[in-house]
């Protein structure tokens, strides 16, 4: 009896314990699962835009700037965040940190070759070649990093290297880029390279296109109608360049020689437009811009908000195309505003964590919940174990000793 009323009382001083645990525990519950406006993400869709899923499983990133497919296999995808660069060889099912001591910080471009065998990424701390088996850094001018966008040319080897304020070359697939001279001084802002049927460079810069049929030795002015913001070469016709501004969209079939508008408004006022893509008819178009995605099924007279599923308070930024599949596009969107991602990454300053009150409490009280509830285990146990405590002795034995 002795040892049971002990026992009762050493399990009724554990009960505070337990209970402030089971309420820890609620808190860490009200911490929100990942939803498309809570964090950025990475969307698939397999019919231009018409329905979208989500391809970021096991991810929770505050900042997706970059997407990169393998031109052998679609299932294998490089993602570029504002904390490294992830892979996965299952289609968005499952993600690895690639290399995360050498790609660390911002990553806004990664592309694959053209056969595959290799890929280029950049951080502020520089340009950086994937050879087959591991990420190595390329030589490279410090000016070429942290990089707007890669493309890759023609001739094989051959890569292109948007970086803050210069374009940058390599014959070599990346493993040594060189500077290219340009005829302006404005920092270009977007980059397409053409490689049928012959390459064609083309930069964005102060407003209109540069174009180089010689691999950036000559530079063509060709002046567009408005400000633009955005580049897109069609897979369908080697020669029709997409464009993007504020004031509207823009369409050649001449790469640039010539414009046409695109005929509606855009669908809200003054967007940032980062990514465009359209069917072989020119009839279906999506755009993602600062202010989400948007798509037409009319030629750019209409357009509808994002689908379900989608962020909708959310900046999307350039959209990738599957080589193996023009229908299949991958959109991205970021928590991090593009522009203070860019600078932090500019600075060469690590961007802080963006989490909400909710969610850092939801945390913490699990953490601070799991350390009570092992610590009050322990202690509880190793307390039955020592057995029943022994009563003082009297005061009056303690006298005859």
């Amino acid at each position: 009896m002795v040892r049971s009323r002990i026992y009762r009382r050493r399990l009724t001083r554990l009960a505070p314990i337990v209970v402030l645990c089971a309420v820890l525990l609620v808190l860490a519950g009200a911490a929100r699962a990942h939803d498309p406006n809570t964090y950025g993400g990475l969307f698939r869709s397999r019919d231009l835009g018409a329905t979208w899923i989500s391809a970021d499983v096991g991810l929770f990133l505050n900042g997706t700037l970059a997407l990169a497919v393998d031109p052998r296999d679609p299932n294998h995808l490089l993602l570029g965040t504002d904390n490294g660069l992830f892979g996965s060889p299952t289609g968005g099912r499952s993600w690895m940190q690639e290399a995360p001591p050498i790609l660390a910080g911002a990553i806004f471009a990664v592309a694959f070759a053209p056969d595959g065998a290799s890929a280029l990424c950049s951080t502020p701390a520089g340009v950086f070649r994937w050879d087959g088996s591991a990420w190595k850094p390329a030589d490279a001018p410090a000016a070429a990093a942290p990089a707007r966008a890669i493309a890759y040319g023609a001739a094989p080897g051959r890569a292109y290297l948007l970086g803050p304020a210069g374009l940058f070359a390599s014959d070599d697939a990346g493993a040594r880029f060189e500077t290219l001279s340009l005829p302006v001084d404005a920092a270009p802002g977007a980059l397409a390279v053409t490689r049928a049927p012959r390459e064609t460079l083309l930069l964005l810069a102060g407003g209109g296109v540069l174009a180089s049929a010689d691999g950036g030795r000559h530079w063509q002015t060709r002046p567009a109608p408005i400000p633009l913001d955005a580049l897109a070469l069609d897979p369908a016709h080697p020669a029709r360049l997409w464009a993007g501004g504020r004031a509207g969209l823009l369409r050649s079939d001449d790469l640039g020689q010539t414009w046409q508008p695109v005929p509606g408004a855009l669908p809200v006022a003054d967007p940032i437009v980062r990514g465009i893509a359209a069917d072989p008819d020119a009839t279906t178009l999506v755009i993602t811009t600062d202010r989400g995605l948007f798509r037409s099924i009319d030629g750019g007279r209409t357009w509808q908000t994002s689908a379900s599923g989608l962020p909708v308070r959310l900046e999307s930024g350039p959209l990738a195309r599957d080589p193996a599949s023009a229908a299949t596009l991958y959109a991205i969107f970021s928590l991090v505003p593009y522009a203070e991602a860019w600078r932090s990454a500019i600075e060469g300053k690590a961007l802080l964590a963006r989490a909400d009150l909710i969610d850092l409490i939801g945390a913490g009280a699990l953490i601070l919940a799991v350390l009570l509830a092992g610590g009050g285990l322990v202690f509880g146990l190793l307390r039955l174990r020592r057995g029943p405590e022994r009563a003082p002795a009297p005061a009056s034995a303690v006298a005859r000793r």
